[in-house]
C-alpha cells in the first residue's frame, strides 16, 4: 500500500534543488488528461517534495500522479528516473475496486452495508445521503463511484474491506478472475 506514492516521493526527493524547481515549472505547462485541473502556481512554488507528492496524489490519484510525474521527468531529460517510477507503477497495477468497477456496480446487493462501513471514514454526510437517495443498487454504486476520483489508496482499501465484509462471495469470485 502506498507503493506509487512512495515512488513519486523518492523520485522528487532525488532531484537537485534546480531540477525540483524545473519540475514544478514544467508541471504548470504539461498537458493534463481531460477532467483534471492544474495545481495553482502560488501554492505549488512553496511546496517541498513531500507536500508536492501529497498534492499530486490528492489531485490526480496515485496512478495518474505517477504517470504525470514520469512524463514531466521525461520532458526534463531524466529518462532513467522516469523509467524507475513507471516500473513501480506497472507492478502495482489497478486497484481491485477500479479493476472490477463494472462488475461491482452490477452485482453488489448490500450497498447500504457498504455505505455504513464507509460513513465518516470515506464518505461525508452529504455523500452518504446522496448515494442512499438512489433508487436501485446499481444506481447507488454508480453514485458511490462518482466520488472515487477524490479517493486515495486508503479510501479504496476501505471500500474493498467493506465489500469483503458485506459481499464475501462476490469479492472471492472477482478475485478468481483477477
Amino acid at each position: 500500500m502506498g507503493g506509487m506514492r512512495d515512488a513519486i516521493l523518492e523520485a522528487l526527493e532525488n532531484l537537485t534543488a534546480d531540477e525540483f524547481k524545473k519540475f514544478k515549472l514544467k508541471l504548470l505547462s504539461v498537458p493534463l488528461r481531460e477532467g483534471y485541473r492544474r495545481i495553482p502556481r502560488g501554492p505549488l512554488q512553496s511546496m517541498d517534495a513531500m507536500d508536492l507528492t501529497d498534492k499530486l496524489v490528492s489531485c490526480y490519484l496515485e496512478a495518474y500522479s505517477a504517470e504525470l510525474t514520469a512524463q514531466v521527468l521525461r520532458d526534463m531529460g531524466m529518462q532513467e528516473t522516469a523509467e524507475r517510477l513507471q516500473d513501480v507503477t506497472r507492478k502495482e497495477g489497478p486497484h481491485f475496486v477500479d479493476q472490477h468497477r463494472a462488475a461491482l456496480i452490477a452485482r453488489v446487493t448490500d450497498v447500504d452495508g457498504v455505505l455504513d462501513a464507509l460513513y465518516g471514514k470515506v464518505l461525508a454526510e452529504e455523500q452518504y445521503q446522496a448515494v442512499r437517495a438512489e433508487s436501485t443498487n446499481p444506481g447507488k454504486m454508480r453514485k458511490l463511484y462518482s466520488f472515487a476520483p477524490a479517493w486515495d489508496l486508503t479510501c479504496k482499501d476501505l471500500l474493498l474491506e467493506a465489500l469483503k465484509n458485506t459481499q464475501p462471495y462476490l469479492v472471492a469470485d472477482l478475485e478468481k478472475k483477477s
